[in-house]
């Protein structure tokens, strides 16, 4: 089904991965018009990342799981009405005169082209997913230094690996599933290192009891490293990185149970490559410049407050996948179609599918509970900043380091990042905040555990100037 300039689609989903696929797909089987933006030039978003064709490769399921779910929903794609709209990078979300949405992007690769995209849509899905959290320690500016995530993605999509004998370390299940990809890929991987520890879950039996797929993957995971003799070390953190031109090797020291590091325990261990990431913060941009309300969670990071049908605060806006809350490829799905359904149900007025969204409801429920469990088990303890030293850069873009931000709060009186970013330029660079903001928010607080803000910015993505001069703007002017 399409759409012109005066009929806006339905609905307009924006992301690609599981949780946009499911929405998408849905709507459309429910007779929505429906148009899916995504930035990649394919389908899956960073959870099904996959090679290109011109690669060749004769198995990419095998770097994957749940590839059989995957390759479902690109068939039912392939044979949709949904305009599937590949290298469309949304950079925001305005609301019209007529209640109709304009979502805004730029085309192209990398978002550079001149000419910009608008689609307007009577009701709109944010499925944007999550970008890893970093927390900065001396050395990991390095060459050879990538995220864990980042490492994953590099196999899965260029099949190419980040070195040859790669420590995995940072916090989270994803640690888990990094190492047996690199491990099963020919990589050697010397240890896996857990700044926190897996007995918080068995504190919620519950949770664990109702999702019993969530142990069976990590029984899974656990038996590859075991195969490949990949050694885990709890309670540790890679506290720094050797090398001059690329990382030669790391020191990983025992924490106590703030992560502070127990002095005396640093132990080296060589490597070429070191992937790491502490957890994964929710993409929610695009809703906070309209003002969404938000959620703590338990991680310390910002998600969507939404209804049970998956609406925000704003009417008309839903929300699914990671962007409530990090909880995995089948919640993704669960809430993707659960929110497709209540968007049917809003403006067709479809009123049969009761039965649909109790058992959508409690699905999404049950998988909710365990993701919410796992925050908890992985958030940062307030110590880990003192493994910075003062010439840690900890904005690279800007290349600020801890000591200036230390100043800044010391000295200047900052209590919070904004300030700090005034007096220093933390968080300008070109990734505006992403890979540094919750560690100068950390460093910022006075105990060192900061509350996690929600930024209101008008773009949600870098925007070349060729693309603003471009847009139609009604001409305001007095004649």
């Amino acid at each position: 089904m399409t759409a012109s300039a005066s009929e806006p689609y339905d609905l307009a989903v924006i992301g690609a991965g599981p949780a946009g696929l499911a929405g998408a797909l849905t709507a459309c089987e429910l007779g929505l018009s429906v148009a899916l933006l995504d930035a990649s030039a394919q389908s899956g978003g960073q959870f099904y990342r996959h090679p290109a064709p011109a690669l060749g490769a004769a198995r990419p399921e095998a770097l994957h799981h749940h590839w059989a779910a995957f390759t479902g929903l690109r068939r039912r794609l392939a044979a949709s009405g949904v305009a599937h709209l590949a290298g469309h990078h949304v950079w925001a979300v305005t609301k019209q005169a007529d209640d109709a949405w304009t979502v805004h992007a730029a085309i192209g690769p990398d978002g550079a082209e001149e000419r910009p995209a608008q689609v307007r849509a009577r009701a709109v899905l944010l499925a944007t997913g999550a970008y890893e959290r970093q927390l900065p320690f001396p050395g990991w500016t390095l060459p050879g230094v990538v995220g864990a995530g980042g490492a994953q993605a590099m196999l899965k999509s260029g099949l190419v690996l980040p070195g040859r004998r790669i420590v995995v370390a940072g916090s989270g299940p994803l640690l888990l599933a990094v190492a047996a990809s690199l491990a099963a890929a020919g990589a050697q991987v010397p240890a896996v290192v857990e700044a926190a520890g897996y007995l918080r879950y068995a504190r919620s039996p519950r949770a664990l009891l109702v999702n019993p797929r969530k142990a069976a993957e990590a029984a899974v995971h656990g038996a590859a490293l075991l195969r490949s003799r990949v050694r885990l070390r709890l309670r540790s953190a890679v506290t720094e990185v050797h090398g001059t031109d690329r990382v030669e090797a790391v020191t990983v020291t025992r924490l106590d149970r703030d992560w502070r590091p127990v002095r005396g325990t640093g132990r080296r261990i060589a490597c070429d490559a070191l992937a790491v990431g502490h957890g994964l913060v929710p993409q929610i941009e695009l809703a906070t410049a309209l003002g969404c309300d938000t959620r703590p969670l338990r991680d310390g990071t910002l998600a969507l407050a939404l209804d049970g049908l998956q609406q925000t605060s704003v009417p008309g806006l839903w929300a699914a996948g990671e962007t409530g809350g990090v909880g995995g490829v089948e919640l993704a799905c669960t809430e993707g179609e659960l929110a497709a359904v209540a968007v049917a149900a809003r403006l067709r007025g479809h009123g049969t599918h009761d039965g649909r969204v109790r058992a959508l409801r409690r699905r999404r429920d049950r998988m909710r509970s365990f993701a919410d469990v796992m925050a908890v088990a992985h958030a940062p303890g307030p110590g880990w900043s003192q493994w910075l030293t003062d010439d840690t850069d900890v904005c690279r873009c800007e290349e600020v380091t801890a000591g200036r931000v230390r100043a800044a709060v010391a000295d200047l009186g900052a209590r919070d990042a904004r300030t700090v970013k005034l007096f220093t330029r933390a968080g300008m660079g070109w990734c505006q905040g992403r890979m540094c903001g919750a560690a100068v928010a950390c460093l910022a607080a006075r105990d060192g555990a900061a509350e996690p803000t929600a930024e209101r910015r008008p773009f949600a993505v870098p925007v070349p100037l060729s693309a603003l001069a471009a847009l139609d703007v009604p001409d305001r002017s007095e004649p």
